[in-house]
């Protein structure tokens, strides 16, 4: 059984009269991608920021590697990796210089570190970058330049603080990809984002923080079934008369029925062949109906119907 990377209990982190975390419990283990999700003022950069001793907090404890994190605990911090929203990397220094430098923070030994340095570089595709000043590179290069130094020291533990703002499509899923392969090699990571699709794509557990607070955790698979929403079916079909729509609303698991300008959108709460006994039910009507859509549940449903807004429209 998987060990315990962190644990928070009841962590409580008060700006005077704001209380930024409400006893906040988390136990990420070793080999998870851990997604965590929330608006902004959910808690999120604060907890993390309370993890690294960066913040003090006013009540509970944190236990990183199985110990209690403290300001001057370096043996830990040298095995952690900080890759943050905002890049930090020096523009009078060239992508192996800086990549050189934050390695250098942890790895003293030259020969080593020159090996770990070269292996930041390949990972992070930047090989063609090397000499080049930050200045010049795009905004996806930048990112992965951002990585390159949060991970060259191949920490255990890598907290990625929502690092592909503002990149390109490519640039994107190279970043997640080598997410993965970083995790496949040992590391757990930490993972914030307002991407709900990035967080379903990498993510092997996933915490939804609100008002301070752990409001759902899980797996996908879990956190979608916490929920009333489940398959939402569309079919276009014109003239359908109240009858018929009535007898669509008492089929087994339909919850919602919404028919406007001939399209009708279905909503099911859990249960399995509901297309197929909607369609079941269409025929037998002689309805003529086409353009059949069908979808799952996604993690903006469960962020939609556990918090009671959407993601990106909290953010604004």
């Amino acid at each position: 059984m998987a060990q315990p990377v962190i644990e928070i209990e009841n962590l409580v982190k008060r700006y005077k009269e704001l209380v930024a975390l409400d006893h906040l419990n988390l136990t990420i283990k070793q080999g998870e991608v851990f997604g965590l999700l929330g608006p902004n003022g959910s808690g999120k950069t604060t907890a993390i920021n309370c993890m690294l001793a960066l913040l003090y907090f006013d009540k509970g404890s944190i236990r990183v590697f199985g110990k209690e994190m403290q300001p001057d605990s370096y043996d830990m911090k040298r095995q952690i990796g900080v890759v943050l929203q905002n890049v930090a990397v020096f523009e009078e220094l060239t992508v192996q210089e800086n990549i050189d430098y934050f390695c250098g923070l942890y790895i003293k030994e030259k020969a080593v570190r020159k090996q770990y340095v070269e292996e930041a570089i390949v990972f992070s595709g930047l090989e063609d970058f090397r000499k080049f000043y930050p200045r010049k590179l795009s905004g996806g290069l930048l990112r992965r330049l951002n990585i390159a130094c949060g991970i060259a020291h191949k920490p255990k533990l890598i907290i990625m603080d929502e690092p592909t703002v503002a990149v390109d499509p490519q640039s994107r899923n190279r970043i997640l990809e080598g997410i993965l392969k970083l995790n496949h090699e040992g590391a757990t990571i930490i993972y914030t984002s307002h991407y709900m699709e990035e967080i379903e794509q990498i993510c092997s557990r996933i915490a939804i923080l609100d008002g301070g607070k752990c409001i759902a955790s899980g797996t996908k698979e879990e956190l979608k079934s916490m929920i009333k929403t489940g398959e939402k079916i569309h079919l276009e079909a014109w003239d359908l008369t109240t009858e018929q729509l009535e007898g669509v609303r008492r089929l087994n698991h339909v919850y919602q029925v919404d028919y406007q300008e001939g399209m009708l959108e279905i909503r099911c709460s859990g249960g399995r062949h509901n297309l197929v006994h909607i369609l079941d039910y269409m025929t037998r009507q002689e309805i003529t109906f086409s353009r059949v859509h069908s979808e799952l549940p996604t993690l903006n449903d469960v962020f939609l119907e556990i918090t009671g807004k959407e993601l990106r429209d909290s953010l604004e």
